[in-house]
């Protein structure tokens, strides 16, 4: 394996002067985009731009040979050309005609289509053709694109960029075009790794990388194909039951008959595929494939559609039909603000017999060389497999012209000038001072968005101001800065409370944070009760949730992961924890049956006395991390970690309180975590958190050091599943010193069985189920148990769920409608 790279990036460093290069178009003389061009007997091939334009490289120490080029593409005829290349560029351009497809009378007049003959010879070769692709290495040429249409200028008032220039004068352009040739390897059932050798980028996909050969790795061989969800293969083991087919017609290739057949969905919205697939007679294998799907199937609301076609060729040594060209298209909508996206993939120079080693495969599965992001334009005009179009062309020039223009200190100064001045809302909305060139700004968060209400406080503001440095253009090297100042009108009282945040790199994660002040904060410092849900709560249903007591601190932290996987964090602080009492009893509707509460979470009755008393402590924590597995990409300034769902992720945590005012507040907390979230095909996912712990040494403690459990008794939810709270737990009823259990599980079944309903299938909703326990040692235990609908919504709003919790407790039972209003997360609240 390690040979192999070294003789491709031996290969990629050379000279090369033979190409084979045309136009590819129709009768009609129109181009023709996506034709798979091949060697005959070799695995070198190439495809046609959006222009129709091609070229193939042929090595240099066989540039003089003969050659068989075949050009193929679904719909046309496949054509083949004898050629002698006596000098080079060599120019063969090619004209395709449309295929013509028939059926045999016979065939007709079966009574059953004979297409699910067909699928079920290739179902019954299931296993045998994802044997011949058990291994393999290969080269790999991919591409990406992101393109945005009509885009408006402002949203919600809010202005939208221009992305970095991406725009033209109708608010369209692509913002993001990337391409990469790398050496891929694979080994059955998921062992995966790209090794980049080559990768030119402009613009940004946010680390989505559309383009990496994983991304693009699936097989319609295996039952599932991965996209956000699994969406089931027309061949899969189980398809017939999803799937109906016509054999659309026939036609040959040389002497395989080749069957066209449609695919079409026995149910709408069952996570599937239609279109059409081609399938080689007697072979039965893949010929081509031609399929989509839409964003609804997908479950992604602003998706309209997505498309995926494969070509294959006959692979006469091997004796199976191997992938050539895989391209993805899709196109987005959502508020106005549309776009469209492609991937597209080209293999070549397959090994079948790869002699893997123990070594060959690591958590590493994408890599850079060092030298990828450093290839001349002389390298790519030479290397790239698939010619740029007119279009890509002019936009790798305009982007790099504007990527340096906006280096320059005189255009970034201009940025300023403008970006810099306030105006009349800057107060209430806030306002940023930059300077882009020494790579630093100042942000005032404003008074409007951070208004809220509690009991203790009455109305509340936050005043904001943070400083951001960064020190590399790459913008891994970051400091940031950040002044918060609190005031509570009815407790008539300021606070203020700052950080200084020192991240070192993108790779470790390295973080050092330093911070101190006053601040009221929750007994229960997951903090699950939002300032904005407490608001809504207190103010409308005199529901005063949030219990508060005042923090004054200093504290150190410091994270990172050690190597894959390991992930250390820790944090030390000196706390002086004070007592708060309710200042306000305004509400804007009074219940007749219906009062505040104190702020005493053991006493709701208690507006006399507090929970604590006025006292002093030295608080450490250490948290260990373990992602087992875990797998990641690597280039040399960012590392993103990507889940590995076959195994958990365990959390070891432990708390310390020292040096307290008074020794009985002297305590030591273990707690540890395990939770996973796996796939079960189109079944649906499943995920699972589980907690325990215990103390030492805690039998005076401190209320606040207590463990806390989340409950949340507002019936209004705001995360994508409910795998760490209890939507009916009172907040702190089972706060315990004590050792103690809790467990939550949910399925999603993302519409495997309400898809299978008439009439409700077309809603496109999700059935999901949970549990939730709670066991602490002085307490019988606590459960709740739930079924809902996901997925609710109008068109592409789909971020609405709701369930019925029923919850059992000491005998007794109690339910509610939890509203999931899964859109409040997005916007922080």
């Amino acid at each position: 394996m390690r040979w192999n790279l070294i003789l491709f990036v031996f290969f990629l460093s050379t000279t090369v002067s033979a190409q084979i290069v045309g136009n590819i178009t129709n009768t009609a003389g129109e181009p023709l985009s996506y034709v798979t061009i091949y060697l005959q007997k070799s695995y070198s091939g190439t495809s046609s731009n959006d222009d129709g334009d091609y070229s193939l490289t042929l090595p240099k120490t066989q540039k003089y040979n003969e050659y068989k080029i075949s050009f193929k593409a679904l719909g046309y005829k496949t054509v083949s050309y004898n050629i002698a290349p006596t000098s080079f560029p060599y120019v063969l351009n090619v004209v395709l005609e449309e295929e013509t497809t028939a059926l045999d009378e016979v065939v007709l007049s079966s009574e059953e289509d004979p297409a699910y003959r067909i699928i079920r010879k290739t179902v019954e070769k299931q296993k045998e053709n994802l044997k011949n692709l058990s291994e393999y290495t290969a080269h790999f040429y991919s591409r990406g694109m992101l393109k945005m249409k009509n885009v408006p200028e402002k949203l919600f008032g809010q202005k939208i960029s221009d992305f970095e220039g991406s725009l033209d004068s109708t608010r369209s352009g692509s913002i993001y075009l990337a391409e990469n040739i790398s050496e891929i390897s694979f080994q059955k059932p998921d062992k995966f790794i790209e090794k980049i050798i080559a990768s030119n980028e402009i613009g940004n996909d946010n680390g989505f990388r559309i383009n990496n050969a994983e991304s693009l790795n699936f097989s319609f061989y295996e039952d599932n194909v991965v996209f956000r969800i699994p969406l089931l293969s027309p061949i899969a083991s189980t398809a017939l039951h999803y799937y109906k087919y016509k054999l659309e017609g026939v036609f040959y290739e040389g002497s395989k008959l080749i069957n066209k057949i449609q695919v079409i969905p026995r149910r709408p919205y069952e996570r599937v595929w239609q279109g059409y697939i081609y399938i080689v007679e007697n072979d039965w294998q893949l010929y081509g494939v031609d399929l989509y799907t839409t964003g609804s199937e997908l479950q992604i609301p602003f998706f309209n559609t997505l498309e995926v076609k494969q070509s294959f060729k006959f692979d006469v040594e091997n004796n199976f039909w191997v992938k050539m060209l895989q391209t993805i298209e899709f196109d987005f909508g959502l508020l106005g603000i549309d776009g469209e996206g492609s991937a597209l993939g080209v293999y070549s120079n397959y090994n079948f017999t790869p002699k893997f080693d123990k070594n060959s495969f690591t958590n590493e599965v994408i890599s850079f060389l060092p030298q990828a992001y450093d290839r001349d334009n002389k390298f790519w005009k030479e290397m790239r497999p698939v010619p740029l179009s007119a279009e890509e062309s002019f936009d790798y020039i305009r982007r790099e012209k504007i990527q340096d223009l906006r280096q320059t200190k005189p255009y970034l100064d201009s940025l300023d000038d403008v970006g810099n001045k306030p105006d009349l809302l800057s107060p209430f909305f806030g306002y940023k001072y930059q300077n882009l060139y020494e790579q630093w700004f100042f942000n005032y968060e404003g008074l409007l968005p951070v208004i809220n209400f509690n009991t203790v406080q009455g109305w509340n503001d936050n005043v904001a101001l943070s400083f951001n440095k960064w020190y590399n253009k790459k913008r891994t090297n970051t400091l940031t800065a950040k002044l918060v100042g609190n005031y509570g009108l009815s407790e008539d009282r300021f606070r203020v409370n700052g950080s200084v945040i020192r991240v070192f790199n993108q790779v470790n994660k390295q973080t050092i944070a330093i911070s101190g002040g006053s601040k009221p904060t929750q007994f229960n410092d997951s903090k699950p009760i939002s300032p904005i849900k407490n608001t809504v709560s207190t103010l409308l249903y005199e529901n005063n949730h949030m219990k508060l007591y005042e923090l004054n601190f200093a504290q150190i932290a410091y994270g990172q992961e050690v190597f894959n996987g390991l992930h250390l964090y820790g944090r030390v602080s000196y706390e002086n924890r004070q007592p708060l009492f309710n200042n306000s009893d305004y509400v804007f509707i009074q219940h007749k049956n219906q009062h505040y509460t104190s702020n005493d979470p053991l006493a709701p009755d208690n507006f006399n006395s507090a929970a604590i008393e006025e006292h002093n402590i030295l608080k450490s924590k250490f948290r260990i991390k373990i992602n087992f597995a875990q797998q990641y990409f690597s280039n040399p300034d960012y590392r993103y970690s990507v889940d590995n769902e076959k195994y958990p992720e365990f959390n070891l945590v432990v708390t310390n309180g020292s040096f307290p005012s008074k020794k009985q507040y002297e305590f030591t907390q273990f707690e540890g975590r395990l939770g996973q979230s796996v796939t079960f095909g189109n079944k649906g996912s499943f995920s699972y958190l589980f907690k325990g712990g215990g103390f030492v040494n805690s039998d005076g403690i401190s209320f606040v050091d207590f463990k806390h459990f989340n409950g949340d008794e507002t019936w209004l939810g705001t995360t994508r599943t409910y795998i760490n709270i209890f939507n009916l737990l009172h907040s702190y009823e089972y706060s315990t010193r004590q050792a103690y259990f809790e467990g939550h599980l949910e399925h999603n079944f993302r519409g495997w069985i309400l898809g299978k309903i008439p009439g409700i299938n077309t809603l496109n909703l999700n059935l999901v189920v949970g549990a939730h326990y709670l066991s602490i040692e002085e307490r019988k235990p606590y459960s709740e148990f739930s079924v809902g609908l996901d997925n609710i919504g109008i068109g592409k709003f789909r971020m609405v769920r709701v369930d019925y919790v029923r919850s059992f407790y000491s005998g007794k039972s109690d339910s509610e409608i939890v509203l999931g209003l899964k859109f409040l997360n997005i916007l922080g609240i």
